[in-house]
């Protein structure tokens, strides 16, 4: 029988209703003791409760202590992999932090709930089952870091949160899904390749991402780069372009040497150069910025952290971050 490790970390599955209240607060390092007999029917399971956190307390620094925890279990021979048991709101982020900057063969799964301990239809059981069910099968190997979650298989550099309360809200929009899970097998429909890894060191530098919608200014670049923003992550409208009243602030952050990444707002699709008006995309590749495809902005924020632990130069970046819509090392 495997060894896999859980490393808990707190969110809506280590939480519970209270009768009075209503509300849902955390129940401590002991919450998920309780599947502990579940999970030994399918691995030998070494729960290991790490932080008690709600997901919007999730930082950067966080997700780097994390990381260090889950490479401390991986790094022991006995272990076959690991589960993180993580809040809903910034899963997809500490589960993409983890997918660049751990590197290896044993699988690493992240899943949560959206129901709490004692609200009915409580997901988390099943959810954290079917998370170490993954992790044992020999498919899980080499995919890097993986989002289990109602019955789905998901890679971390896809998916994201989008129901603020449905137990499906995970979903893959640019590459769809990569497995399912029955009540009999885990089963994997497709291959994809690896991220790159970049150096596991303390994410200290500030990124902002900022949102540009119709008429956005530069206010927020500009406030940003007043504290010491080392990089911007800018999502922009369609295929990458952004309202003329924010181009002041973003010629001072290309002035200043401040990497700026560019994403799209949208679902889906791409950002390119394909309109040569002031603020298209055109223009916006012209002047250095960094197009970022297949991510969204929390996530291109996130890569921007790791990668900049690798090189400063805007090159070297863009370079990156191609890389990471095609999966190339």
């Amino acid at each position: 029988m495997k060894r896999i490790a859980v490393v808990t970390t707190g969110g809506t599955i280590a939480m519970a209703e209270d009768d009075q209240t209503h509300s849902v607060k955390p129940k401590g390092e002991t919450a998920l003791l309780s599947i502990q007999p579940i999970l030994s029917r399918y691995a030998a399971v070494e729960m290991d409760p790490f932080a008690d956190l709600p997901s919007p307390h999730m930082t950067p620094e966080w997700m780097y202590r994390v990381a260090k925890r889950v490479r401390s279990h991986l790094s022991r021979s006995e272990i076959d992999g690991v589960v993180v048991t993580h809040g809903t709101d910034t899963l997809e982020e500490t589960a993409y932090y983890l997918d660049l900057t751990i590197p290896g063969d044993k699988p690493v799964i992240v899943t949560g709930a959206m129901r709490s301990q004692n609200e009915l239809g409580a997901d988390g059981p099943l959810n954290l089952v079917n998370a170490v069910r993954t992790a044992t099968h020999p498919g899980a190997q080499r995919k890097g870091t993986l989002v289990v979650f109602n019955d789905e298989i998901h890679a971390a550099r896809w998916v994201t949160k989008t129901h603020t309360s449905n137990v499906a809200t995970f979903r893959s929009p640019t590459g769809g899904l990569v497995g399912t899970i029955t009540k009999k097998d885990v089963i994997f429909h497709r291959f994809f390749q690896r991220e790159r890894h970049y150096p596991l060191l303390p994410p200290v530098e500030p990124i902002t991402l900022i949102k540009a919608a119709a008429g956005t200014d530069d206010l927020f670049i500009r406030a940003s780069l007043e504290q010491g923003a080392k990089g911007i992550v800018l999502e922009a409208l369609g295929q990458g372009n952004l309202p003329p009243a924010m181009l002041p602030g973003l010629k001072q952050a290309l002035k200043q040497e401040v990497p700026v990444v560019l994403v799209s707002r949208c679902y889906n699709g791409y950002v390119e150069d394909t309109y040569g008006y002031e603020g298209g995309g055109a223009q916006l590749l012209d002047w250095g910025l960094i197009f970022s495809n297949g991510l969204n902005g929390q996530k291109a924020r996130i890569h921007l952290m790791a990668a900049l632990h690798a090189s400063r130069n805007p090159a070297d970046l863009q370079t990156y971050f191609k890389q990471s819509l095609h999966g190339q090392r």
